[in-house]
């Protein structure tokens, strides 16, 4: 709740005598904000912003309406995240779909910003949060708490057992993906990881796997090592490559695996757009797909099906993880659900036995 600095919680009252107005001034800026002209609007929001008032209780506004017909989908990343990765694109899709099935509107929170953040979730008008957890997730989380309204994960892996989540069993896809290739005969590999912690990129260790925020990457790194331990594989000298599930940092893991004398012969990727870029960086290098090195991606994003050759991977079933997050939503009693949904080895053109 916002404060004032005596330790109150800051009212319309107190923005207004902050910034020189009157209180019905200060109330137009934040409902009816065009009528207000540009000047005195700046003066409002930032006396407001300088005391901790983040506007009008949408909860207050709304108790005698009751729902609002909206759900919040939030994250801590920039709003072209939600455009611009295949798995968001398609977790968006499904989420719509519930949505407009139930005629439900959206409502995209994102900011990189953590003030704006807290800002932006606290005034939201929606009867709930999807969080898209994947950079800043206690944030996230303890927002939603505060808004003291149902919120949902779309991963699966989290051992708060206070946090609702609908996601795939990470530690069983991932040795499943592991297993594929070690039946084809594969025993070096490495393994191209999403991030376990914000801010680094590059080679990990054992103990920042064990450490990891994000429960889904550890989980995936720990599914790979309980198959290859089945099969005899020393999981210790298996390097494992932290990225940014992009370019520059999946090129930097490429580069210094293939500087070594014993190259892997097959690579796990956590995601397909991580898997998409290796295969695109090996074929540059004039290595053949998967005649020199096999990869398995993760996710089953569209691309994935239509790459050269086609990838093998782990198929989520993205967009029902969407609208059963809707759901959670908007059937939310009280209780916490966590679903857990199937997934899919998809084998393609991607893997084969190794050479010799």
């Amino acid at each position: 709740m916002a404060k004032t600095n005596l330790g109150k919680p800051a009212t319309l009252a107190d923005v207004a005598k902050a910034a020189g107005v009157s209180k019905g001034t200060a109330s137009n800026v934040f409902n009816r904000p065009k009528i207000v002209r540009p000047e005195v609007r700046e003066r409002v929001l930032a006396a407001a912003k300088s005391i901790g008032y983040h506007g009008p209780d949408p909860k207050g506004r709304l108790l005698s309406a009751g729902k609002v017909n909206a759900i919040g989908v939030a994250t801590a990343l920039p709003l072209s995240y939600f455009f611009e990765d295949s798995f968001a694109r398609v977790l968006m899709a499904g989420i719509a779909e519930a949505c407009d099935a139930n005629r439900t509107g959206i409502s995209l929170v994102s900011t990189t910003n953590e003030e704006e953040l807290a800002w932006n979730m606290s005034s939201a008008v929606v009867d709930g949060f999807i969080l898209f957890c994947i950079a800043d997730a206690d944030r996230l989380v303890a927002l939603s708490r505060e808004r003291q309204l149902p919120f949902v994960a779309p991963v699966f892996g989290y051992n708060d057992e206070t946090l609702s989540m609908v996601g795939i069993d990470d530690v069983a896809a991932a040795c499943c993906a592991a297993r594929h290739l070690l039946e084809l005969g594969h025993r070096r590999f490495a393994i191209l990881a999403l991030e376990f912690a914000e801010g680094r990129f590059g080679r990990a260790t054992q103990e920042r796997v064990d450490e990891s925020t994000y429960p889904d990457t550890a989980n995936r790194v720990r599914g790979y090592f309980e198959a290859m331990e089945a099969f005899g594989v020393d999981t210790a000298a298996v390097p494992i490559f932290e990225t940014w599930n992009d370019e520059a940092t999946v090129h930097h893991a490429l580069e210094e695996i293939f500087a070594e004398p014993s190259r892997p012969t097959a690579l796990l990727a956590q995601s397909d757009r991580i898997a998409l870029i290796a295969l695109d960086w090996l074929k540059a290098r004039g290595l053949s797909v998967p005649g020199d090195v096999s990869i398995v991606g993760f996710d089953g994003v569209p691309e994935s099906a239509a790459s050269a050759p086609p990838l093998t991977t782990i198929q989520q079933p993205i967009a029902e993880i969407g609208r059963r997050a809707v759901r959670v939503i908007l059937e939310h009693a009280g209780e916490i659900r966590r679903e857990r949904v199937d997934f899919e080895l998809v084998v393609r053109g991607s893997t084969a036995p190794p050479k010799g």
